[in-house]
């Protein structure tokens, strides 16, 4: 559930929409489609507990990979995200919370194949039931 609403949130802030368009997914950027693009990647999902069982609440780490042909539009994605997306709350999001950043290039044999890529990492902190 959270992945589905996180994927729809990005989609739907305009200064992501105006760069990404819809290409944000889960797990990989389909081959043979444009960039920039937004890949989402849970890297941890802890669930809350009371001493009385589940509270209802989760703790996500989120990695959001913004991928572009350049590294200058690798960063104004990235800039879009982290603005639209840190402190929202709302929904089945308490807190989305952003964590740390860093730069890197995709791997690759060819050069000009290897889109360049900044990622984020964030907490989101959401309702399971």
């Amino acid at each position: 559930m959270m992945e589905k609403q996180l994927r729809a949130l990005l989609r739907g802030f305009p200064a992501v929409a105006d760069i990404a368009g819809t290409r944000v997914n889960w797990g990989a950027h389909p081959q043979g489609q444009p960039l920039p693009a937004v890949i989402l990647r849970v890297i941890s999902d802890v669930e809350g507990h009371t001493t009385n069982g589940r509270n209802g609440v989760s703790a996500a780490r989120v990695q959001i990979d913004c991928q572009a042909e350049s590294y200058g539009a690798a960063k104004l994605l990235a800039r879009a995200v982290r603005n639209s997306l840190t402190g929202y709350r709302g929904g089945l999001f308490q807190a989305v919370l952003f964590a740390n950043a860093r730069n890197g290039r995709e791997g690759g044999t060819d050069e000009a194949d290897r889109p360049f890529r900044v990622s984020l990492d964030f907490f989101v902190h959401h309702t399971t039931t």
